[in-house]
């Protein structure tokens, strides 16, 4: 059946105030509290990063997030008040009052860097988990903008034009997960009664270079193929400028950001420092960010295997809402 509803949207169809939610001075002064009260170190808890009224305002985005459109973009932070030092603990704290976070080799937070164009392979990628928040660090002007699809509009598009290859996806396909291991999950499917749609195409071109993967058909080659190409159709992904401060928060069973192909994320684990004992430097030519996953108690449960995918842990049987 189609999917219908918020989260089946087109770029075409929305506004930036759909979208967009404005942080005012005086949550940006609460946040700003909460982060220097934690003295530089990650809150554990929400309850260690109080926020009275930037709290209301993130549990509205989780509503958002889990039976609306599926993302937001908070706008109004500035990390020169805080300082880059901080940016960290800031994400963290606004992810105790989204969720609880996946553990990550170097941590929880982990730094993302992009290359500024040149001749790279843009594929629509989703992080197994329920909440992406990215704090964007460095975002040059004269650099691609931010771009997501609909999983549920892709979806529909596939139906129109191709059901046989929608069924194919709906039917598992091996994923490699970390430790070399490789799970079979479906691209589409159901979870505690709601749509999910998660597309991870590096993870299933990795488990196809491992000699013990049973190959692809070609019916699931095409599937995957016309899949890439619907997502890249003028007038379905939107385009979103985004500038350093703002905080991009996506359901990615729900919603599906594009990304280059073939870079290697993070290039540096959170808190380690490259080659000698300078800080991390953010280059002027290059996209920065910090990414933080998190699981939620109200969002649809993950299907089975989708936590051993994020983290290489034994599939558990539900994870979430």
């Amino acid at each position: 059946m189609p999917q219908a509803g918020p989260a089946a949207w087109r770029a075409a169809d929305l506004r930036p105030s759909d979208w967009m939610i404005p942080v005012g001075a005086e949550d940006l002064a609460e946040l700003e509290q909460a982060v220097t009260a934690l003295g530089g170190r990650a809150p554990a808890t929400a309850a260690e990063a109080p926020l009275p009224r930037l709290g209301a305002v993130l549990r509205g985005a989780a509503t958002r997030l889990d039976t609306g459109r599926g993302f937001v973009l908070l706008r109004g932070l500035t990390l020169e008040r805080l300082g880059e030092a901080l940016a960290e603990p800031l994400l963290m704290a606004l992810g105790s009052h989204l969720g609880r976070p996946l553990p990550a080799e170097g941590g929880a937070v982990q730094r993302l860097s992009s290359a500024a164009g040149g001749p790279l392979r843009w594929r629509f990628h989703a992080d197994a988990a329920d909440v992406v928040a990215l704090l964007v660090m460095r975002q040059p002007p004269d650099v691609d903008p931010a771009m997501l699809v609909a999983a549920a509009t892709v979806h529909n598009e596939m139906m129109k034009r191709d059901r046989a290859a929608l069924e194919v996806l709906y039917r598992p396909m091996p994923h490699a997960a970390p430790g070399g291991a490789v799970l079979n999950l479906p691209v589409f499917s159901t979870a505690s009664g709601a749509f999910v749609g998660r597309y991870a195409r590096d993870s299933i071109d990795a488990a196809q270079r491992l000699p013990e993967t049973p190959r692809l058909t070609g019916a699931q080659m095409q599937a995957l193929d016309l899949l890439d190409s619907l997502c890249a159709e003028p007038g379905l992904a939107l385009r979103m400028e985004v500038r350093p401060g703002d905080v991009l928060l996506f359901n990615p069973l729900q919603v599906w950001k594009r990304r280059a192909e073939g870079l290697a994320e993070p290039t540096q684990p959170s808190g380690e420092l490259p080659p000698g004992d300078a800080p991390l430097a953010l280059s002027t030519g290059r996209r920065e960010a910090l990414r933080l996953l998190l699981l939620t108690e109200t969002s649809r449960a993950l299907p089975e295997g989708l936590l051993a995918l994020a983290t290489g842990a034994e599939p558990p049987t539900m994870v979430g809402g």
